[in-house]
């Protein structure tokens, strides 16, 4: 629950937050949108390019003290970004919270969890993607009515006190790094001693690795940069469409206010979602999930082109949520099952590195095809491309065996 805590204060630094401010800062000083979105794309870009560095303090370190330190330095890029007064100040501030919100207060909590369930990992990883849908949903109600009601600095100081006062308490005296400092095992107490563990429905496909990769043993394998190229693609797909939704629906003669529906429908239908995709990760192999996946990101991408009234948006908000709550535990829990748990820090840091960077180049397609062709039409069916290409990596990022890499 600690990680799903975790997840939920990385809304800061995410997109679906930041989006209520960016009308003040242009407001306030008269900066053009295109240098708002320039600096935020960079700034997600070069905070990216750092994760993987995280992910090594993580292993080394451990989530305990890296939940309490980047928690703490997160809730002062909040205070920064509320006293920005100039663009390189922004600059700044856009860098601290994507480095930080999106990237590791997502990264950390996804190492938590791998660490302290393998059998269960699924189901964890559910738990703890409730804090994401909540984080998603809450956010940017919020971030509004705390900026119509005092300003966009207060809404920034308001998150960085809630960081410091329950936060930063609740993961330095609630966090443990690994069941073992605690006496414990993986999902819980586990078999007393001399006593076979009772294995679980579909255990054979969908067993966690009994072996801990380096990165380094882990580079060396298809499946790894097979995963990579899955974990980028979903990301630059989704914010691209995320943040120019309101002008694809306005193209479509939809309102802004059939667009913030759909985006809060999304996040609802997403939670109970992230459940079943747990259940299903639990029992059969990940990678097969991934591939369903993306075949519902083409029909997603599809489903846009004729997105010209309400039901077809209620429709398209609902097979959103299908597919996110299916992704983000998929996505998750293939590292760990594939890799183990004793380097996942710098294993899954090269993925939320990807996942960062993805993002960042997402909206940009979207925008110059628009500024091109006055429409999404050619833009949407050629990003079918990348969700085309994450089916072909699905299948080929199968489960790989530590004793073949040794033979080569």
């Amino acid at each position: 629950m600690i990680a799903g805590l975790g997840v939920f204060f990385s809304g800061p630094g995410q997109t679906y937050s930041n989006s209520a401010f960016i009308d003040a800062y242009i407001a306030d000083f008269g900066w053009s949108r295109s240098e708002v979105s320039g600096i935020y794309s960079a700034a997600t870009l070069v905070a990216g390019l750092i994760m993987m560095f995280v992910g090594r303090f993580i292993d080394r370190f451990g989530p305990r003290f890296m939940m309490v330190t980047i928690g703490t330095i997160f809730a002062i890029a909040c205070f920064w970004n509320s006293v920005v007064s100039s663009i390189w100040m922004l600059a700044i501030g856009f860098f601290l919270i994507r480095l930080l919100g999106q990237g590791s207060m997502s990264l950390i909590p996804n190492t938590l969890v791998a660490q302290w369930f393998i059998k269960k990992r699924g189901f964890a990883f559910s738990l703890m993607t409730l804090g994401s849908f909540l984080s998603a949903m809450l956010f940017p109600i919020v971030n509004t009515w705390l900026i119509n009601t005092w300003d966009w600095r207060f809404a920034w100081q308001f998150w960085g006190i809630l960081l410091l006062v329950i936060f930063v308490p609740i993961a330095l005296f609630g966090v443990r790094n690994k069941p073992e400092d605690v006496g414990l095992e993986p999902d819980g107490f586990g078999a007393k001693k001399g006593q076979p563990s009772k294995p679980i429905l579909g255990a054979t496909s969908v067993q966690a690795a009994t072996e801990d990769w380096t990165l380094q043993e882990a580079r060396r394998t298809r499946a790894f940069w097979a995963i990579l190229v899955c974990v980028g693609i979903p990301a630059m797909v989704n914010t691209g469409i995320t943040f120019h939704i309101i002008s694809i629906f306005g193209s479509n003669e939809l309102s802004p206010a059939v667009a913030a529906m759909v985006l809060s429908l999304m996040a609802v239908v997403g939670i109970p979602m992230s459940f079943v995709s747990g259940f299903i990760t639990d029992r059969i192999p990940t990678n097969y999930l991934l591939t369903a996946i993306f075949i519902i990101e083409i029909m997603l991408l599809l489903m846009l082109l004729v997105t010209n009234n309400f039901f077809m948006a209620v429709l398209f908000g609902t097979v959103w949520g299908i597919a996110n709550g299916l992704e983000r535990i998929a996505l998750n829990v293939i590292w760990p099952n594939y890799f183990g748990r004793k380097y996942i820090g710098s294993i899954n840091g090269v993925g939320v590195t990807v996942v960062v960077i993805g993002s960042s180049l997402g909206p940009l397609p979207f925008g110059v095809g628009y500024d091109f062709f006055h429409n999404y039409t050619l833009v949407l069916l050629l990003t079918i491309i990348f969700p085309a290409i994450g089916v072909i990596s699905s299948l080929v990022a199968k489960k790989p065996d530590k004793a073949q890499l040794a033979s080569r």
